[in-house]
């Protein structure tokens, strides 16, 4: 089994989304599918009830910020009641994209935070631009998850290891253009990596140009391989082993 950590794929983000969960499962890879809103978190339950190979992550995503109110966040609270559920995710702080909303992106993260915890579920966190204050939100909440598609520095990638958070590879660690990511792999130890592919966004540099699936994570794995010096095996074996241990799979 592999678990690509983090993916996209429903209908509104994908046309051929089944297909792609069918092929995932044919090579024995599961999903954790996450939603960002009503919709997306409605048809992540939705796959995970018919597909064993796919398993739910809902959450209020920093683009619904602006938008969410009372009724949304008592249909997550319980959706969050589902046993496909194994994570409240995407959820977290992006000010590349917007700085204008700050103080409304920081009060959804935090409330999407106390679901996790009520909920006894791992988060599944964003964080673009914006990795102290996700950090020091993080230290009020004692809550544990991924840090998704990391971008930050091997100095705060350990202060989250020490919350309890595992490091998020995706296809960026392929990149030619992309050194860092390759650094941050060789500087935290593999017990702490999960692998994603963020589909259909962020396909490996074999695939740039083209909408990025999870069968695209053997790109990821042989890039994290060849960074430590491990087999593709081992790397498969540890951030599997990393996955199920967080979401309890």
């Amino acid at each position: 089994m592999i678990i690509d950590t983090h993916c996209h794929i429903y209908n509104s983000e994908m046309e051929n989304a089944e297909e792609i969960i069918r092929q995932a499962a044919e090579n024995d890879i599961h999903l954790i599918l996450n939603g960002t809103d009503p919709l997306s978190n409605e048809e992540v339950l939705e796959l995970s009830r018919k597909y064993e190979n796919v398993h739910a992550a809902l959450g209020y995503f920093y683009t619904f910020a602006d938008e969410v109110c009372d009724e949304d966040i008592s249909l997550l609270d319980g959706q969050l009641e589902n046993d496909d559920v194994v994570a409240v995710g995407e959820i977290g702080l992006d000010y590349y994209h917007t700085k204008e909303n700050k103080d409304r992106q920081k009060e959804l993260f935090e409330k999407m935070l106390g679901l996790a915890k009520k909920h006894d579920l791992p988060v599944i966190v964003h964080s673009r631009k914006s990795m102290q204050d996700t950090l020091d939100i993080l230290k009020r909440h004692d809550v544990v998850g991924s840090m998704h598609c990391y971008q930050g520095s091997a100095e705060m990638a350990r202060e989250f290891i020490k919350l309890g958070f595992y490091i998020g590879i995706a296809g960026p660690v392929t990149h030619t253009n992309n050194k860092k990511i390759g650094k941050i792999v060789k500087e935290i130890d593999i017990s702490h990596m999960l692998v994603e592919t963020d589909s259909p966004y962020l396909a490996p540099q074999e695939k740039r140009g083209q909408k990025n699936t999870s069968l695209n994570l053997k790109y990821v794995i042989r890039k994290i391989a060849e960074e430590l010096d491990l087999t593709e095996k081992e790397v498969m074996e540890i951030t599997t082993a990393n996955a199920r241990r967080l979401f309890e799979i």
